[in-house]
């Protein structure tokens, strides 16, 4: 096994973006490790050079901006490219040091940090007219980022670990019930206050946030507040059949594939129940629905096919970001290359016959940083030359998780979510 996993690293260090491309004989292992590796490079060699926290993108018209919930996301890719030594470990934990040191500096609004800080200024940089405060599940997919780091340093770096932990503790989730027991809110703002008065309901990308609420052991939320806003949206349960698949969350054929990953990336899915669904299921029923769609292929996009889907929101190469998922007009022939690879956990098998189209067939689309953010075969340029950091993160993370379960064993072990889970009416199965 171990030889098998230098000469996967051997070739990965041969091929990764910028050596010559490999012939279909590369396994399927090395082909994952080459993509794992680049995309891991988003976070170290693009990072923030002064805060380490990600860049929000690569070609970002408002300047140095850097996300909260993609830098959550890299601090798990930094501790898989540590654990896969693709870069010396003590590197990888100050790398991860760099980064709390600057979430420890960054203005937070009752212990959330904003959707977006300017580097340079260390400033909250305004996502929309009245987001220029708290958000509470980019916050959510930090702290999921700060609980895997913690586990992972305690037994090495307790000081540091002990940091984590603090940032966690900090986080007033109660603050973001507005006082009742109805529902967590998004936003909180010095100046608008709950002006955005947007709930966080499902299923969507947001479960992470009342998992980590429910868990808090410093400002808490009842398991009444999920039931009574997460569970209660009108896109939260389906119990249809799309292309013979029973979807039983969601909106109409799923909704975009991120709501797979973002949650997930810690969160362990696997035989997780509630007594009404098991999450990897699931999941996988979505993103088999994806591809089953992709198949019938009923706009008649170009190129879409069995080893050609996978929808999720990304940049485009027309309109900019936007949605591309199933029964919506944004769903143009654009393929987002983070769906289906990042859903390799759920369909490994399907995920690999993507993967290998694009690498092989496509060459175009993989660059410095793994693949870009999206393909069009019916525009041109039929690739959107761009990264985002919440599209590179899942993939790095769900490979690794695919590959070894990493992230999912380090968050899984953290005892508060254990107990948060449980209060939640959630359980894993045998």
């Amino acid at each position: 096994m171990k030889n098998s996993l230098i000469a996967a690293a051997l070739l990965a260090a041969l091929f990764c973006s910028c050596g010559p491309r490999p012939q279909r004989q590369m396994s399927d292992e090395a082909l994952l490790d080459t993509v794992e590796r680049c995309t891991i490079k988003y976070f170290t060699d693009f990072a923030d050079p002064a805060t380490g926290l990600a860049r929000e993108r690569n070609n970002d018209a408002n300047g140095n901006i850097v996300t909260i919930g993609g830098s959550g996301f890299g601090m798990m890719a930094v501790i898989a490219g540590a654990e896969r030594e693709y870069y010396p470990r003590e590197e990888g934990v100050a790398r991860i040091a760099k980064m709390v040191a600057s979430l420890e500096k960054l203005e937070r609004f009752h212990g959330a940090w904003a959707h977006w800080y300017d580097a340079d200024s260390m400033q909250p940089f305004s996502f929309s007219k009245y987001d220029d405060g708290g958000d509470l599940v980019e916050t959510a997919f930090m702290v999921q980022g700060l609980l895997a780091a913690r586990q992972w340093l305690k037994d090495e770096d307790a000081a540091l670990a002990a940091l984590c932990d603090e940032l966690w503790r900090g986080v007033e989730w109660s603050w973001y019930t507005q006082g009742g027991t109805d529902s967590l809110y998004w936003h909180w703002s010095k100046n608008y206050d709950f002006k955005m008065n947007h709930r966080i309901s499902g299923f969507d990308e947001t479960l992470i946030t009342y998992v980590l609420a429910a868990s808090s052991p410093t400002y808490p939320i009842s398991r009444e507040c999920y039931e009574a806003s997460y569970k209660t949206s009108s896109y939260y349960y389906n119990g249809k059949e799309y292309y013979g698949i029973e979807l039983p969350l969601g909106m109409e054929l799923g909704g975009p594939l991120f709501f797979c990953h973002y949650s997930w990336l810690g969160l362990n899915p696997t035989g997780l129940c509630d007594g009404y669904t098991n999450y990897f299921e699931r999941n996988k029923a979505h993103t088999l629905i994806h591809r089953a769609y992709a198949i019938d292929n009923p706009k008649g996009h170009k190129g879409y096919g069995a080893d050609f889907w996978g929808f999720t929101s990304s940049d485009d190469p027309y309109v900019g970001y936007t949605s591309h998922h199933p029964g919506t007009p944004d769903e143009n022939g654009t393929v987002s290359p983070t769906a289906a690879i990042s859903s390799i956990v759920y369909t490994p098998k399907e995920s690999m016959e993507v993967l290998r189209h694009l690498y092989y067939d496509m060459p175009q689309s993989f660059g410095p940083y793994g693949f870009y953010d999206a393909v069009n075969p019916g525009f041109e340029p039929p690739v959107v030359e761009h990264y985002l950091a919440i599209d590179q993160g899942p993939e790095a993370v769900m490979i690794e998780n695919y590959r070894s379960g990493l992230l999912w064993t380090l968050f899984g072990s953290c005892p508060e979510i254990q107990q948060g889970l449980e209060k939640l009416g959630f359980y894993y199965s045998k």
